[in-house]
């Protein structure tokens, strides 16, 4: 039985890790009698600038292995594959020109791409089991994302009683607390929540809890709201007596007025 072994390369910025991955895809290459093995290789990394570095690298060491003037240089990576593959200088020369001009004239089967195009790739092959049309597109916008969200749940006032009423209820809410009735922009704020994966722990929370729940929270809250802020006056009124009981004046006070 054929075992498949995973190697795990754990290294901080700066230390050779392209080099190191570079060197893994050309040992691959370089390693399997096809000129054409690269079409069965799929690197992917994490974004379009990674992708570009090492396509850049693996093409610059493959043209440079497939130089003439490899045997008189001293090239680390060659040394290195020459080691590792029991190949001779001459036979990875021989190798990488042919793999060169395949990957050259075949460059859209060589495949180093990044997770999320990756991710559309397999999408879009079965589309029609996830019920997606063939033709869909990826948004990447966060900010219209958000916005199309927003509005398809206000579209629904009128039409879902019990989300028509929280959104009665909050956009009330706003006019009392002399604010603008407008909650799209509220809405918008809440929902970059969802998209950053600092709270999805806190989110995912909340996924069990109903309506009547976030109704009791939301009396509980107001209720300690209103009860801190007849403290706040209570107190502020005390303090105001004291300082004419004990005939204080502003310029008693630092910057000459009443804290």
């Amino acid at each position: 039985m054929q075992s498949h072994k995973f190697y795990i390369y754990d290294a901080s910025a700066g230390s050779g890790k392209t080099f190191t991955l570079t060197k893994s895809y050309l040992k691959i290459v370089l390693s399997n009698p096809s000129a054409d093995s690269f079409k069965h290789i799929l690197a992917i990394t994490f974004t379009n600038k990674a992708v570009g570095e090492m396509k850049e690298r693996i093409i610059e060491n493959l043209t440079l292995f497939a130089s003439p003037n490899i045997f008189s240089q001293s090239n680390d990576m060659f040394t290195a594959l020459c080691t590792e593959l029991s190949l001779s200088a001459n036979d990875l020369h021989l190798r990488s020109k042919v793999i060169i001009k395949t990957i050259l004239h075949n460059y859209a089967s060589f495949n180093v791409s990044t997770i999320d195009a990756f991710t559309h790739r397999v999408i879009r092959a079965f589309a029609h089991d996830l019920s997606l049309s063939q033709n869909f597109d990826v948004e990447l916008d966060q900010e219209k994302m958000i916005s199309e969200a927003v509005d398809k749940v206000i579209a629904k006032a009128g039409l879902d009683q019990e989300l028509t009423n929280v959104l009665v209820d909050f956009a009330v809410e706003k006019i009392d607390d002399d604010k603008s009735w407008d909650i799209t922009k509220d809405f918008n704020k809440i929902a970059k929540l969802i998209l950053n994966e600092n709270h999805i722990e806190h989110i995912l929370s909340l996924q069990d809890k109903s309506n009547e729940d976030f109704m009791f929270f939301k009396q509980t809250l107001n209720t300690e709201i209103q009860q801190l802020e007849a403290k706040l006056i209570s107190d502020a009124k005390k303090a105001l007596t004291l300082i004419e009981e004990c005939g204080l004046r502003d310029d008693n006070f630092s910057r000459k007025s009443v804290p």
